[in-house]
């Protein structure tokens, strides 16, 4: 029998539309009926491509005897993290807060009116080795609501007075050694031997690779780009790649970068997308481009819809098993491939017989074999193989802050490359906002079944500001650059405090909360305040708008303040601080009248403000009728020239 879940477009709450579990959204129903009925909230948070998610409904939520306690005495609510992130938010705050740690499934037990009084994650259904199950906690939670409540609702009371309690302000003076801090802190944690930063488990956290990236190639620190280069190409040598269907896995459970989990979320490979097409140019090696087209073609292939937007994620899950899309036995690939070239292959992948992963084998290329192989046709015929395994779930709504990343991607590549096909396809993901995650200058969170739902949060308008930029670097298209300043100024409308410190998760159109943050650490995705701070140091840059300057200026100091006590979580912010101390070159160029914009892109530095002219303009004249050069750095305009200096065109 299906429960209030059966109307709602998420992807993870449709999964649990059948439990015996009385869900509900998200909503007035729900906690009106706690207040009637005087029971306290269960709210289970997760999304649908999570495996313990998977793990705990099947244990807990399909189980009959842990639902009819759910609803004889509770109210239980399902949340989509990915659709309500200020939901998620907030009471993940109150997880970390009274245990220490997070993660999804989120569990929460609160008061009718939202209060929490109890917090965790995974739960299974009976206790065991003294590990509490789902069972007995809420037995014991019911008897204490009737006969103890008081206990409960003031811990409640009291974890919420401390989370309310902001820390830190905006700085009076911006530290300029704070990214220093940073990179220090990472070097310090690099690991020489295998990549990456710190031991098991290994997160790729891109935005931090971007910003050593950026902190290398402006301070001429090629020991910091080289910790970059290690961990980029470990990466794509182990298992956290797809060496046959391509793309990223979420993060590694081993220090080698063999063993992921296995999961694809859109996020980490655009940025990913993103670092190693930085990676690129500052370096040409060939093996960073490669994996970012690969890259590409993974979201092109596997993650694109129809109307032009991308999924959000793929399962990890394969019949009820982790991995088991991915991963392969010796005597299957010999037989698919023939003895001979079978075994050529297995030993190029390290695939064995007695496996690299509970009995099974993660292809990799760990063992220093070359990047770039004669086997395309292999992996082609494995990677077709492995889709009849079974068609893995892949959470098909579309988010606006996750696609405005694809566009950032594309709209990169494409300037490295002058490939039309990545930027056609981040103007078709840009198109597919306006019409259908766009109303006027509202977004909306996510669109599914072609219907948008949950007007957006501060992630949403800093992301997408942060796309229409990009895009009118790769295109030089002023509308892009006047979209950007709309919903740049949307966002400062619903969601900029009143005392000019920063930008609230959640605004003016949307629902409030027990608490009203604003987010500035940046975790797997940088938080949107730090993305603000970027969006408006460039746009103070390629407008010449004083407004942006200061409100640039306001937002660097807030989130100054917040970095001083743990400087590598903030990265996203550093950026915005490396463009701000350091203002890209500006390069304005006038073309030929044969020659070719996407060709002479590519040739150009990432790091510079490029306009390219298909015609003379104002002072913008063409030198001896061919393509012309004007630079201007540290104030200082260079004269015009045929032959960009510094800039090589392989």
């Amino acid at each position: 029998m299906s429960n209030r879940l059966r109307d709602q477009s998420s992807p993870y709450l449709l999964q649990h539309a059948e439990n015996p579990v009385e869900w509900y959204p998200w909503g007035t129903e729900a906690f009106e009926k706690a207040q009637r009925e005087d029971k306290p909230v269960f709210l289970s948070i997760g999304y649908s491509t999570c495996h313990w998610c998977h793990v705990m409904e099947k244990e807990s939520f399909e189980n009959t005897a842990v639902a009819e306690i759910l609803n004889r005495d509770f109210v239980s609510i399902k949340v989509d993290r990915e659709e309500r992130p200020d939901i998620d938010h907030v009471y993940m705050s109150v997880c970390y807060a009274m245990t220490g740690s997070g993660g999804w499934p989120l569990s929460i037990i609160m008061t009718p009116d939202q209060k929490p009084f109890f917090a965790g994650t995974y739960f299974a259904p009976e206790t065991k080795g003294g590990i509490v199950g789902i069972r007995d906690l809420l037995t014991v939670i019911a008897g204490k609501w009737k006969n103890n409540r008081k206990e409960l609702v003031e811990s409640a009371e009291l974890i919420l007075a401390q989370l309310k309690e902001e820390s830190g302000s905006s700085a009076e003076s911006i530290d300029d050694k704070l990214p220093e801090e940073a990179i220090q802190f990472f070097s310090a944690r690099f690991d020489e031997e295998h990549g990456g930063f710190g031991d098991a488990p290994k997160f790729p956290i891109p935005h931090n690779l971007i910003f050593q990236i950026l902190y290398a190639a402006i301070n001429g620190k090629q020991d910091v780009f080289r910790q970059v280069k290690v961990t980029l190409e470990k990466m794509r040598r182990g298992g956290i790649f797809d060496h046959f269907g391509f793309g990223f896995s979420r993060y590694s459970t081993d220090k080698y970068y063999l063993v992921p989990h296995f999961e694809k979320m859109l996020y980490d490979n655009a940025l990913l997308m993103i670092a190693y097409t930085a990676a690129y140019k500052m370096s040409g090696e060939a093996l960073f481009l490669d994996t970012a087209e690969k890259t590409a073609a993974y979201l092109f292939r596997d993650m694109l819809g129809e109307d032009g937007g991308f999924y959000s994620a793929q399962d990890a899950d394969c019949r009820g098993e982790e991995g088991g899309f991915y991963v392969w036995d010796y005597e299957e690939v010999i037989k698919l491939l023939g003895e001979e070239r079978g075994r050529r292959f297995c030993e190029y992948f390290g695939i064995t017989k007695e496996g690299n992963f509970e009995g099974k084998n993660i292809p990799n290329l760990l063992n220093r074999n070359e990047i770039f192989d004669s086997f395309e046709g292999e992996k082609e015929l494995l990677y077709e193989y492995r889709k009849f395994r079974l068609k893995l779930h892949t959470d098909d709504k579309i988010l606006t802050s996750w696609n405005s990343l694809v566009i950032y991607a594309m709209a990169f590549l494409y300037r490295a490359t002058g490939n039309l096909h990545y930027l056609a396809a981040a103007k078709r993901v840009q198109q597919f906002i306006e019409k259908s995650l766009a109303y006027d200058n509202t977004l909306y969170v996510s669109f599914r079944d072609h219907i948008r739902f949950v007007k957006g949060f501060l992630d949403e308008y800093a992301y997408y500001t942060a796309a229409l930029i990009q895009l009118y670097e790769a295109t030089s298209d002023g509308s892009y650059l006047e979209r950007a300043e709309e919903i740049c100024a949307q966002a400062g409308r619903q969601f900029k405090n009143e005392n000019g410190e920063g930008y609230f998760l959640y605004g003016t159109e949307n629902d409030s909360l027990i608490m009203h943050p604003k987010e500035t650490y940046d975790g797997a995705l940088p938080s949107g305040n730090s993305v603000m701070a970027y969006c408006l140091v460039r746009l103070s840059q390629l407008t010449g708008k004083e407004m942006y300057q200061e409100e640039a200026k306001k937002q660097l100091a807030f989130l100054a303040g917040k970095a001083e006590d743990y400087p590598a979580g903030n990265t996203m912010f550093f950026i915005a601080l490396l463009f701000y101390n350091h203002p890209p070159q500006t390069i304005t160029v006038v073309l030929a009248e044969h020659d070719i914009s996407d060709e002479i892109r590519k040739c150009l530095p990432l790091y510079a403000d490029v306009r390219i002219l298909k015609e003379e303009e104002g002072e913008y004249k063409r030198l001896n009728g061919k393509t012309t050069f004007y630079v201007c750095r540290d104030f200082t305009c260079l004269p015009p020239t045929n032959q960009l200096p510094s800039v090589i065109c392989e």
